[in-house]
C-alpha cells in the first residue's frame, strides 16, 4: 500500500481539501492526516500544534475554535494558486474517502481527542475497514484502542531518525511487548537504517503490520517492498507508484 503523506503533499499544501482529493482522484490507496482538538472540541486536520508554518499568521490550535482556525489562510504561503485554502475538519475529511479508500489518522495532541473521535465515528457507518489510527504518543493510542477495538491502530517509532542506530539494535523485544500489552496492531517506522528486513520480518512473523514514513526516492521505495514492509508513506503518491512500475 502506498499512502499519500498528508495527501499529495510534494505540489499541494500538506493537510488541506486539495492535497487529499488531489491524492484520491490520482489513485491514491491510503491518505495520511495530522490532527489536533480545538478548545470548542473540533478536530482540526494539521500536522503542528499552531498555524505559523503553514498559515499567514500563528494561532495555536488547543486555545482556538474551529471558525478562528478557519481565518488561516494555509495556501498563501505556498503558492498564489492555492490562495484562500483553508484547515479542513475531520468531519469534511471523512467526507472524501471513496468507496476503496483508506484514511489513516496521526493523532497529534493528548488523549482529550479521544471522546470527540469515537463521537465522530458513530456518525459514520461501517468505517472499521477505511480509517486507522497512528500516533508516537502509546498512551493515547493504548487508550483510543480500549474504545475503538475494531480498529487497526499502529505505533509510530522514529528509530534512527534522531538517533545513531546501534543505539535501538535492542529494542524490538521491548517494541514487541509493548505491542502485545497495548493490542495494537503493528509499527510505522521511519525509513531509516534500522528498518531492515530483519527488523521488518521480526514483526511480520509475530502477526503484526509493519508501514514506514516518509519515503519519495523510488529505490529505497523498491528496497522497502523487496524486504517485505506492508505500506510506505510518501509525499508524492502517484509519482512513487509510476516510478515503481519502471523499476
Amino acid at each position: 500500500m502506498i499512502i499519500a503523506h498528508r495527501g499529495e503533499s510534494f505540489d499541494t499544501p500538506e493537510n488541506s481539501l486539495k492535497a487529499i482529493n488531489k491524492a484520491w482522484n490520482e489513485g491514491a490507496e491510503a491518505v495520511e492526516i495530522d490532527v489536533h482538538l480545538t478548545s470548542d472540541n473540533h478536530i482540526a486536520v494539521i500536522h503542528d500544534a499552531n498555524t505559523h508554518r503553514t498559515g499567514n499568521r500563528k494561532i495555536k490550535i488547543s486555545e482556538s475554535t474551529l471558525k478562528e482556525i478557519k481565518t488561516i489562510d494555509i495556501g498563501i504561503k505556498y503558492s498564489k494558486k492555492y490562495v484562500g485554502e483553508r484547515i479542513p475538519s475531520l468531519e469534511e475529511v471523512f467526507n472524501t474517502i471513496p468507496k476503496n479508500g483508506k484514511l489513516i489518522i496521526e493523532i497529534k495532541c493528548d488523549k482529550k481527542i479521544i471522546p470527540h473521535i469515537v463521537e465522530l465515528l458513530k456518525k459514520h457507518e461501517n468505517t472499521e475497514k477505511k480509517i486507522e489510527f497512528i500516533a508516537f504518543n502509546l498512551n493515547t493510542l493504548s487508550k483510543l484502542k480500549e474504545k475503538l477495538p475494531n480498529y487497526k491502530m499502529l505505533w509510530l517509532l522514529d528509530l534512527d531518525y534522531y538517533w545513531p542506530s546501534w543505539l535501538v539494535i535492542g529494542n524490538k523485544g521491548r517494541i514487541l511487548r509493548k505491542l502485545k500489552k497495548n493490542n495494537l496492531d503493528g509499527i510505522n517506522c521511519w525509513a531509516g537504517k534500522k528498518l531492515n528486513k530483519r527488523f521488518i520480518f521480526f514483526f511480520k512473523n509475530h502477526n503484526y503490520a509493519v508501514y514506514s514514513w516518509t519515503v519519495n526516492d523510488p529505490l529505497k521505495a523498491k528496497e522497502l517492498l523487496n524486504n517485505g514492509i506492508d505500506a510506505i508513506t510518501t509525499d508524492r503518491a502517484a509519482w512513487l507508484k509510476q516510478q515503481l512500475n519502471k523499476i
